[in-house]
């Protein structure tokens, strides 16, 4: 990886944690949903309240148990998701391949900075906290 693409990676919030960091840090989305009161860290109560979330929305007919059906239903929607996953993949590799070789050069990854050019709001070509901490939220919305 190029190092201005390392760095912009890093900025945007992309780049992979080492193994060891992953493991002290709980995923910020996963904090963001638990961590009831915004205090960074997630308690016995929060994890509770999540654990206790979590059932209601396994248990789809609300019988106070989940069963096969219910967890077949919940690995069926995962697999949905990975299917629309593998798609977005697809299509955004597609564009990137701009020669239409079916590969993806070093200069046709370097050439295509969509989220950069969204991030980049007044198109001054560098990002700001406000630009990078904006597209961030974006994200995140849309992860959620």
């Amino acid at each position: 990886m190029k190092r201005s693409t390392l760095i912009a990676a890093l900025l945007m919030g992309f780049a992979p944690l080492s193994a060891a960091q992953a493991q002290d840090m709980p995923s910020p989305r996963i904090l963001q949903r638990i961590d009831a009161n915004g205090d960074g860290a997630i308690s016995k109560d929060e994890m509770t309240a999540a654990r206790e979330r979590l059932f209601k929305k396994l248990d789809r007919n609300g019988d106070g148990v989940i069963d096969e059906k219910e967890i077949a239903s919940a690995r069926q929607a995962i697999k949905d998701r990975a299917e629309v996953a593998q798609a977005r993949v697809g299509n955004r590799w597609r564009r990137l391949d701009t020669n239409g070789d079916g590969r993806v050069s070093e200069q046709e990854l370097a050439s295509s900075m969509p989220l950069f050019e969204l991030a980049d709001r007044n198109g001054d070509g560098k990002l700001s906290a406000d630009e990078i901490a904006s597209i961030r939220k974006l994200i995140a919305e849309r992860a959620n």
